[in-house]
């Protein structure tokens, strides 16, 4: 019989082999999500707006600085509204009451922008131009609560004064600098903690579908979970929650979850019977809140409303005014965490009306049920304190961290910079030495300078000190485990220079434990020779501690460098001569300098160093380089100092003529082309630009034929008449018979599906780097699809004729000639008679050829048709002609032919037409360009086991490769690092996935799939488009992995099901959905000619 403890609910029980979630796929996942969203909302839903809460007004004017930042680079839709929300009057209201502030805020912005207009919202105009009196009546909300309702708003706490991270202070601590896979997009801004916290998010929105909601973060956290997976209960708060051990739980808010109500069978989302506050053991077990396995379940910070509660939520915050100056007077504050989320628990509903405005808050959200989504595998990353950022920079996550990010550092013969300090956006002069582990991030930082162990060194510009060597340069040293910044105040010239210890707690006062610079303040007062009185003036009811110390001084640069050694206890000087320095200077406290912090220059200053950093390095790589940077990001960067950054770029552009003289032997004349191309743009040159990029995609197909063999790509470009018969014979051996003997040749190939790799093998990215495909040839409906039948003929010239009907008789071979139009139904043929050599051979002078091809399969298929066709056309050619027809020898003919018809395309392809069965091509740059086929031993289990639960699908969906192809080879030609990291990624995914097939491991090759699915959509996100997203959606539950085949767009799908019977269920429901207008096919893998 089960006992009422049988009932407990357990995440162990269900889940006992739970660990936290892999960091680095996680926030791969997120960030890929992120760009998709940004690139293409209407594919993948983003938030409509996002706000962010700011302690004051000047905070709030930096953060919609960085906002505008976070659009432009991409990180932020467009679409998106974003607001900075300061508390009011500046005064401290807490989270709670900063929430629905932040609301009420967000809904005036919107009727100030008039988008609450829109007709689908209903509305009424007389409303909203109603006398203001009226704001309070609930009535004349209802319109915006209806509007807001549909909406979906990420709200991020970011306010605050940021004690424990004084130095973040300035950017705000939700802008400190994060750089998790920053090597991946090493030429663009350095990651902050801000954007993986949007990363994060953009997997939650799913979670909301179509009902709009509120997503509430705190700033100062990185929540690591697959946030795309979590589960929000309709009309109804909902807590993030993780499994905790009681020793953290006891200094954290703790969620009791309901033992009777489970939602729906699933283990996640259970209904919050209690919230408790830093609650002791003794609290845990009277409320019964410790789970079955020995912890309990944290509060993550991170809050959720939807539907219906967010309604209410709304309507409250509409008219929340009253309550706010309620707070005002009273300077009283209400917690998110503590008393707006109470609400929603009624068991806290007693203890909450005796709160202020608890009654309001019962009265107004009461009505609702709050949930915990149990996120088991969360990792859970606090920046707390300054310790906590170098512990998650140097600890279990520094294999994610880059390092060195856009910055200038001098040789390592004339600097000691640890391998393991992190630089990044900083500029370092020769003479300075890095300690271990330390930070050093948007800073320049000249001669004569030593920073020590475990250092966090933040916006520092130490000038040059006259043109000193590095020995005679003024001397200044940062012991190890400290902090220094640089503020810019309103109403000063001099940027004041603030420091502390890494582990100074501002808030520890003199009499408890409170330190500055690692030392206790009596011995720090001692040593000196301070009194008290000096630091905090008697009238001061505060606590006397650091963060109300006075004890910064503002003085020109190098002397408060030499004050603060002095304070730092390293200065050899007397203290009679700084001690009255010191004294006699205007001086201000950590918290004086929060308030009257100069955030425009603080913006500026940032931008124009950056600039500065980002000219530096485009310079370098056109001086000295090989081009390897993404120099049109750089220009961007550049283009953001307002004064110099045009000119910079025009200097730039007048250095292009020379790149090809410097490095024309080895610098491939597409990049130089493109490079030209890019600053152009950023001089805002667009006629020119245009004008000349066709120089790069002719330079792509003259870089493409070269690849062939020596001399082939000058043999095309030359007139037929100026090279004979003999000649080419010589040259080219075996390519010509020029005697014809009447004869016929018949080849029909198969089409192929790829599993993963495709993008290596395209020009230009396989003419300068390695590339790997794993594909399968399979026939359709029980037979080859593509072919072609090539018979000689008595009659002069070349009669060609397709399976649509067309037809075309050329008299004159020697009139076929490039470019093409791309409308020209017959280019794929006149291109093979032009790689094939029997144009320039004019061998047809008394013979002919007639040619007729087919290709079963329907167009737009994204089964390789068009170059498989070209590989049949080809092979044909040379063996009526006794050419090279050697497989290898036709994939890399192919690759010219696609080039020369406009098209471009790589070798996968062809070889996945011309070579049976199921194969693992690699392929390696040079003349010419080598291929190695490898085909898999399959077994027959494994070839019956693909059989049955591989689903080869037809969308109906059109695509046209080349225009994907276009804007890929585009980025590839700008070195666009993420692209370059996508395609490297996808060439190791086919080595792991021919490990995984040869296995026999087939679900694991459903994995590699999805992500070479997601990496296809980072190339480009338009290969996929709403109608695949929904079959995908679909299939998903039946399916290990699923992807579109070649460039993606439309065309064919491959959905791998989880077993054989999932594939019968999958294709009947299909079939029987009349939604879904596909065709599945018949296929077998094809293998042996």
């Amino acid at each position: 019989m089960e006992t009422p403890s049988d009932k407990r609910f357990s995440p162990t029980k269900q889940r006992p082999n739970r660990r936290k979630a892999d960091l680095a796929a996680v926030l791969r996942k997120s960030w890929y999500r992120l760009r998709l969203s940004v690139r293409h909302p209407d594919r993948v839903p983003t938030w409509d707006a996002i706000v962010l809460t700011a302690a004051s007004p000047q905070q709030a004017q930096l953060y919609d600085w960085q906002l505008s930042r976070a659009k432009r680079i991409g990180r932020i839709s467009a679409s998106t509204i974003t607001l900075a929300v300061p508390d009011p009057n500046g005064q401290r209201i807490g989270s709670g009451a900063a929430t629905l502030h932040a609301i009420h805020a967000l809904a005036a912005h919107y009727h100030k922008l008039g988008l609450h207009l829109d007709p689908e919202d209903a509305y009424d105009q007389q409303v909203a131009t109603a006398d203001s009196n009226s704001t309070n009546n609930a009535a004349s909300h209802m319109p915006m609560v209806s509007f807001l309702a549909k909406r979906h708003i990420l709200l991020l706490h970011a306010g605050g004064d940021s004690k424990r991270v004084p130095w973040a202070n300035p950017m705000g601590k939700v802008f400190l600098p994060l750089p998790y896979m920053g090597a991946d997009d090493p030429d663009g801004p350095v990651p902050l903690l801000f954007e993986h916290v949007l990363a994060i998010a953009s997997c939650a929105r799913q979670a909301f579908k179509n009902e709009g909601g509120l997503f509430i973060m705190t700033g100062d956290v990185l929540p690591c979970f697959d946030a795309s997976t979590m589960i929000l209960p309709e009309d109804a708060s909902c807590i993030i929650t993780v499994p905790i051990t009681l020793d953290i739980a006891s200094n954290h808010g703790v969620i009791v979850a309901s033992q009777g109500e489970i939602m729906a069978k699933s283990y996640s989302v259970s209904l919050v019977d209690n919230l408790l506050q830093k609650p002791s053991i003794e609290e845990l077990v009277k409320n019964n809140a410790i789970l079955d396995d020995g912890r309990t379940l944290l509060d993550t910070g991170i809050i959720a409303a939807r539907g219906q509660a967010w309604v209410e939520l709304v309507k409250l915050s509409c008219s929340c005014e009253p309550l706010i100056l309620e707070l005002l007077k009273s300077r009283k504050e209400m917690s998110l965490y503590e008393d707006l989320v109470a609400a929603w628990v009624p068991a806290k509903h007693e203890w909450l009306q005796q709160r202020p405005l608890g009654q309001e808050l019962v009265s107004g959200l009461g009505k609702t049920k709050m949930f915990s989504y149990f996120a088991f595998d969360l990792l859970f990353l606090h920046f707390g304190t300054s310790s906590e950022v170098l512990d998650h920079l140097s600890g279990a996550s520094s294999r994610l961290v880059d390092r060195r990010h856009l910055c200038s550092i001098p040789a390592t013969t004339v600097s000691d910079i640890a391998a393991s300090a992190v630089v990044l956006s900083s500029k370092i002069a020769p003479g300075v030495s890095v300690g271990e582990d330390s930070l050093i991030y948007d800073s320049s930082i000249f001669s004569g300078v030593q920073i020590g162990s475990q250092c966090i060194v933040v916006g520092i510009n130490v000038p040059g000190d006259n043109g000193k060597t590095a020995e005679d340069s003024f001397r200044f040293m940062l012991p190890d485990r400290h902090c220094l910044w640089e503020v810019p105040l309103v109403g000063c010239i001099e940027r004041v220079i603030v420091y502390c210890g890494l582990h100074d707690n501002p808030k520890n006062s003199l009499s408890s434990d409170g330190t500055f610079c690692g030392r206790p303040w009596k011995k720090v007062l001692h040593d000196l020779g301070i009194q008290e009185t000096d630091l905090w003036s008697s009238t001061v009811m505060q606590d006397k501690c650091l963060w109300n110390a006075n004890i910064f001084a503002i003085l020109p640069y190098f002397e408060m460098l030499t004050l603060a050694l002095w304070l730092m206890g390293l200065s050899d000087q007397k203290t009679n001569y700084l001690l009255p320095l010191w004294k006699n200077a205007r001086r201000v406290s950590l918290e004086e300098l929060h308030r009257s912090i100069d955030f425009t220059k603080l913006c500026i200053g940032s931008s124009n160093h950056q600039a500065d950093l980002a000219a530096g390095i485009a310079k370098a790589c056109i001086n000295y380089g090989m081009l390897g940077r993404n120099l049109s990001q750089l220009c961007e960067e550049i283009l953001q100092n307002d004064v110099s950054g045009v000119d910079m770029c025009k200097d730039f552009l007048d250095l292009c003529p020379k790149l090809q003289e410097q490095n024309s032997k080895i610098l491939p004349k597409s990049r130089a082309y493109q490079v030209h191309v890019d600053l152009l743009r950023a001089c805002n040159d667009e006629a020119k630009a245009c004008e000349l990029e066709h120089k790069v995609w002719a330079a792509v197909a003259d870089e493409t034929a070269s690849a062939v063999k020596y001399g082939f790509k000058e043999y095309l470009l030359e007139s037929p008449s100026k090279m004979s018969a003999s000649t080419y014979q010589n040259k080219f051996d075996g390519c010509v018979d020029r005697f014809f003997h009447p004869r016929s040749v018949k080849v029909e190939l198969p089409v192929r599906v790829d599993f993963v790799g495709g993008w290596s093998d395209t020009p230009p990215w396989s003419l300068e780097r390695a590339g790997c495909v794993l594909n399968m040839a399979i026939n359709l409906e029980g037979s080859l699809p593509i072919g072609t039948i090539i018979e000689t003929t008595k009659t002069a010239g070349v009669l060609i004729s397709d399976d649509a009907g067309n037809q075309l008789h050329i008299e004159d071979v020697t009139s076929i000639a490039t470019p093409f139009d791309s409308n020209d139904p017959f280019r794929l043929v006149k291109s093979a008679l032009l790689v094939t050599g029997i144009v320039h051979d004019n061998s047809l002078e008394s013979i002919g050829l007639l040619i007729r091809t087919w290709a079963n399969v329907p167009r737009g298929s994204g089964l390789g048709t068009s170059s498989i066709l070209a590989a049949a056309v080809v092979k044909g050619l040379l063996q009526i002609t006794k050419g090279d027809e050697n497989n290898e020898n036709v994939a890399r003919l192919v690759l010219v032919l696609e080039q020369l018809m406009g098209t471009g395309g790589g070798w996968q392809d062809q070889i996945g037409g011309l070579y049976p069965g199921i194969k693992f091509t690699a392929s390696f740059p040079g003349i010419p360009l080598r291929l190695q086929v490898i085909p898999l031993q399959a077994s027959p289990q494994l070839i019956l086991e693909l059989q049955q639960r591989l689903l080869v699908i037809f969308t109906g969906q059109v695509r046209l490769a080349h225009q994907v192809l276009h804007k890929v080879v585009t980025r590839y030609l700008q070195r666009d690092n993420l692209l370059v990291s996508s395609i490297k990624r996808l060439a190791e995914l086919a080595k792991i996935g021919r490990e995984a097939l040869m296995n026999c491991e087939i679900n694991e090759m459903g994995e590699i799939m999805l992500e070479a699915w997601r990496l296809h959509q980072e190339l480009d996100p338009h290969c996929s488009n709403e109608f695949v997203d929904r079959l995908f959606s679909f299939a998903d539950p039946y399916c290990s992995g699923y992807k579109l085949v070649g460039a993606g767009g439309g065309g064919f799908a491959l959905l791998l099901a989880k077993d054989a019977d999932c594939a019968k269920e999958l294709r009947q429901s299909l079939e029987a959905d009349s939604s879904f207008d596909v065709k599945i096919y018949d296929w077998k893998v094809f293998l042996q000619y």
